[in-house]
């Protein structure tokens, strides 16, 4: 893929003082396009300066939602050398959620190549703090101007960079979580495998609910029987039992997170018992009541590792650990970060140098 570079005549002044989240935005983007009148497929790769981008008002996106996305980061090292963290599992999830929307496929390679091209020409924007990273969303929707219900003919694929700074900006401190038993985050047979705008926005009244009742974020439960484990905010989430790790096993409800996969191998490396598998709610109660329950956490890129305190019900709270940071969480944590800034090394091949 042979992509042209025009740079900003106007480059923006790097942010100073606290990044927080998805608050900066660097100075160029990376951007490719599909059908029109330029010819069918994939065509005229481009990285170009930040700015508004018009959209024609009939645009498919903005009235059936064709729009997925991912996120990833790139981290500077020790060495000052700027690397990826599994850029190919999120360019393979990317695929996987275009499919399910009806999209037009981007080949991996050629995801991996435009985040890795636009994170090198704004290296300059990954933070060297502590706990720093430049967040990379690469986004995908549908922009040919019509309203039939049918997949669009043409669509635009953007990657945009986010400085942003340590996810714990007050320590690694546990979160409370309220268990939803009236709204759902997916159904069997919807979208909550595929990483899609719809899946956030259908979480946000239940978000809202829970914070107005003292909670930090929603525990998801099964569409069906209301019982089951799902996810955890926009985290996956696993559960410690003294013999056993267990997190919900993937279909097409639970997200494939790159971050769970990642724990996933790292507990079977350690040698303990990793299950994937039904967890429901009356088992975390049943465990927390015997002492066998120790810990309960989520994961997921931007905060890589979430231990829970306490797990709010109808039927009371469960304060797990003591409230506490776990050290299993804190362990995973500390393993995936080091290996993301190459204080450790990678023996598994995660990481990916940007020239």
């Amino acid at each position: 893929m042979q992509i042209d570079i025009r740079r900003t005549t106007t480059p923006r002044t790097l942010p100073q003082g606290p990044l927080g989240f998805g608050k900066h935005f660097t100075d160029h983007v990376f951007r490719m396009d599909y059908g029109g009148p330029q010819g069918h497929g994939w065509h005229s790769p481009r990285i170009e300066p930040y700015g508004p981008l018009p959209v024609d008002p009939a645009a498919s996106v903005l009235h059936y939602g064709q729009t997925i996305f991912e996120g990833l980061k790139a981290f500077k090292g020790q060495d000052g050398r700027v690397q990826l963290f599994r850029p190919d599992r999120h360019a393979q999830r990317f695929a996987d959620s275009a499919r399910r929307l009806c999209m037009p496929v981007l080949e991996p390679a050629d995801f991996v190549q435009a985040v890795r091209s636009l994170v090198s020409v704004e290296r300059a924007w990954v933070p060297a703090v502590e706990g720093g990273a430049l967040y990379v969303r690469p986004i995908l929707f549908g922009t040919e101007a019509f309203l039939g219900v049918r997949p669009a003919t043409q669509y635009t694929f953007y990657v945009i960079l986010s400085p942003v700074g340590a996810y714990y900006a007050n320590g690694f401190n546990p979160v409370r979580i309220w268990c939803e038993r009236q709204h759902i985050r997916a159904a069997p047979g919807g979208l909550g495998s595929a990483k899609t705008a719809a899946n956030y926005v259908a979480s946000m009244a239940a978000a809202e609910s829970a914070r107005a009742r003292g909670y930090d974020q929603v525990l998801w439960l099964d569409a069906i029987e209301h019982r089951y484990l799902e996810e955890v905010g926009t985290m996956n989430v696993f559960a410690v039992f003294d013999d056993e790790v267990a997190t919900p096993a993937l279909g097409d409800t639970v997200l494939p997170g790159v971050t769970r996969e990642t724990v996933l191998q790292l507990l079977k490396a350690r040698g303990l018992r990793a299950t994937e598998r039904k967890v429901s709610v009356e088992e975390l109660r049943q465990a927390h009541a015997k002492g066998t329950l120790r810990e309960v956490f989520g994961t997921g890129t931007a905060a890589v590792v979430s231990p829970v305190g306490v797990l709010g019900t109808d039927e009371g709270e469960l304060v797990i650990g003591g409230g506490k940071a776990g050290p299993l969480a804190l362990g995973l944590f500390d393993e995936i970060t080091k290996i993301q800034r190459g204080v450790t090394e990678d023996r598994w091949g995660w990481t990916l140098a940007v020239d």
